[in-house]
């Protein structure tokens, strides 16, 4: 059985606490593991999730400021400890170059892995993977961001009593779903359109259409929400998102489970939150991040 869900290492935002370690999120989706914003502590923080280098494909980084890619030098690091067998891509911003690149090889270390650098430069699809599309989008903050978002293609459902109707039974059914007709009958006739699962990445921005583009329609949205809403102000000042303005965008674009984390050390309640969230207006499935948690993405839609 495939396993989609989302693997919580950290949730502070600049300064990490106690409680939270800088960001790390890994999205593990039918036996692939995607690692997002690898921030100081990733390495440790994995191990405690049991989130091994080898489940590793891809390294997303939104942009470079330290919380978000310090970690990077570690699990890279790790990954060729490891040898791991198949090739990790790596995406960033490409204005970020010089930054990977320092971070890439900041300590001496024996390169066992191929580390394909695919440096993302403009919103659109940067990926096709057998089971999803990655697309970016730009976001707004002080340096240059990209959010991210799987696509998973659409399928079709067989519709069983459709079938009986039309008299196919048994081995046909295989051949109809692979030649696409028997006898005059279309796999359309007897099908209907299974959606296919949405997942969005959204840290350090202000509101902006790329943000809105990356929630659309979204089975999952994890997004950043460091402020509450009494200081939006400060918010879009240094270029990020109360949980209010989070909540509102998964609102409209009809997301089935949002996850608000990135959290300023200024506040020492996480219920505040999620009751912001609620007062937003959004009533879908609603969590509010803990470090090492995971989340399962929602089932499939009918």
């Amino acid at each position: 059985m495939s396993v989609r869900e989302l693997v919580v290492l950290g949730t502070a935002s600049q300064v990490p606490t106690r409680q939270r370690n800088h960001n790390g999120y890994v999205l593990l989706w039918d036996g692939e593991g995607i690692l997002f914003d690898p921030g100081e502590g990733t390495q440790r923080q994995m191990l405690r999730a049991s989130v091994a280098a080898h489940d590793l494909n891809r390294l997303c980084v939104t942009h470079f400021h330290g919380d978000h890619s310090l970690g990077l030098a570690g699990v890279i690091q790790r990954i060729n400890l490891d040898r791991v067998p198949h090739p990790v891509i790596a995406h960033y911003p490409a204005s970020g170059q010089h930054f990977f690149d320092r971070l890439r090889y900041s300590t001496a270390y024996r390169e066992t892995v191929d580390l394909v650098q695919a440096p993302v430069a403009a919103d659109g699809v940067i990926a096709d993977a057998p089971s999803y599309r990655l697309e970016t989008a730009k976001l707004s903050h002080p340096v240059e961001a990209y959010g991210y978002r799987l696509v998973e293609p659409d399928g079709r459902r067989i519709l069983p009593a459709l079938l009986a109707e039309r008299g196919i039974k048994g081995p046909d059914i295989g051949v109809l779903q692979r030649a696409g007709s028997l006898r005059g009958v279309t796999l359309d006739e007897v099908s209907e359109v299974r959606r296919g699962q949405r997942f969005a990445f959204v840290m350090d921005t202000r509101l902006c259409d790329g943000v809105h583009a990356l929630a659309d329609g979204c089975d999952m949205l994890v997004i950043e929400s460091t402020f509450l809403d009494e200081d939006h102000r400060l918010a879009s000042d240094h270029g990020h998102l109360t949980a209010g303005q989070a909540a509102g965008v998964a609102r409209d674009a009809g997301v089935r489970h949002l996850v608000l984390t990135h959290f300023s050390q200024r506040y020492a309640d996480p219920a505040l939150f999620e009751r912001q969230a609620r007062a937003a207006g959004f009533e879908g499935e609603l969590t509010v991040a803990r470090d090492l948690m995971r989340v399962p993405l929602p089932k499939r839609t009918p």
